[in-house]
């Protein structure tokens, strides 16, 4: 079978579902089932019978508006790919802002030390480690299908078992510092936790709202319950002149966590624009 005019007939059934879908994104299923990279799929390609059917059930999925990534089991994000499930919140390029500038704060350091709160399918504490090898870490979430999707993703870049230590607890446990307080303090504490309000939750797009765990969303009344614990138990953790690094919905969001953070004594030294230039990482100093 033809793989220009298979594309070109199933793109059709995507359309017709309410999928606003594109070539590429056939082609990434198809380059999945083949194991090769999209761009080595030419036109004039053949596929067998039972490659077509393998691609036909992913489209299916895609139909019902599963996301790529969940279908596939992977998704890339800053410079690595990283495994996903319905477990995990898949990673957004916005996040990659975070990474960023995280790395850009540590790479003068020697031997640093860094805290995530919350950390899912790990992209965010493991693109850091992998970028500087002198930097180790901490995650936690309260989740083990998380914690085990972010072990699979250490081992997949090749962390060493040393340099990372992931514990299932919550920022809301009591003896959240208590637990931590043998890898502290910590020259950094990153985290992009839930900050959608609640009665925001059914509004959003159905790839999210179906498809990422609802922990990983719901931020509560005002989006914000997690983040004033975050900056409690960070105050605790941190070295003096430690950083925080978070992400939020918005730049209203930001300027309320700002004043939370005030409260704490520490100092905004920056609020950071995602790719589509909105207000979305607030950087605070101990």
């Amino acid at each position: 079978m033809n793989i220009n005019d298979f594309i070109n007939d199933r793109l059709k059934m995507l359309l017709e579902s309410g999928i606003d879908s594109s070539v590429f994104e056939i082609k990434l299923l198809l380059a999945h089932i083949l194991g090769i990279e999209p761009k080595n799929i030419s036109p004039n390609m053949e596929i067998t019978e039972h490659q077509a059917a393998l691609l036909d059930d992913m489209l299916k999925e895609r139909c019902n508006h599963r996301p790529i990534d969940k279908i596939i089991g992977k998704k890339g994000f800053y410079k690595y790919d990283f495994a996903v499930s319905d477990d995990v919140l898949s990673p957004r390029y916005d996040t990659e802002i975070l990474v960023e500038k995280a790395i850009e704060l540590l790479a003068p350091s020697q031997n640093a030390n860094i805290l995530e709160l919350g950390v899912g399918s790990g992209c965010i504490i493991l693109s850091v480690l992998a970028d500087l090898p002198f930097v180790s870490g901490v995650g936690i979430d309260v989740s083990d299908a998380a914690l085990a999707i972010t072990d699979l993703n250490a081992e997949n870049l090749k962390i060493e078992p040393e340099r990372l230590n992931l514990l299932k607890a919550s920022w809301f446990d009591e003896d959240i510092i208590e637990k931590l307080s043998d890898y502290a303090p910590f020259d950094m504490v990153v985290s992009n936790p839930p900050y959608i309000a609640t009665s925001e939750i059914d509004k959003l797009d159905i790839e999210v709202k179906d498809f990422d765990p609802l922990i990983a969303l719901d931020g509560g009344a005002n989006g914000l319950k997690d983040y004033n614990r975050i900056l409690q138990v960070s105050e605790k953790l941190l070295k003096p002149n430690g950083i925080i690094i978070l992400e939020a919905g918005d730049g209203q969001q930001l300027r309320q966590i700002k004043q939370m953070a005030e409260g704490y004594k520490m100092q905004c030294l920056k609020i950071l624009k995602d790719l589509n230039n909105i207000d979305r990482c607030i950087i605070l100093k101990k």
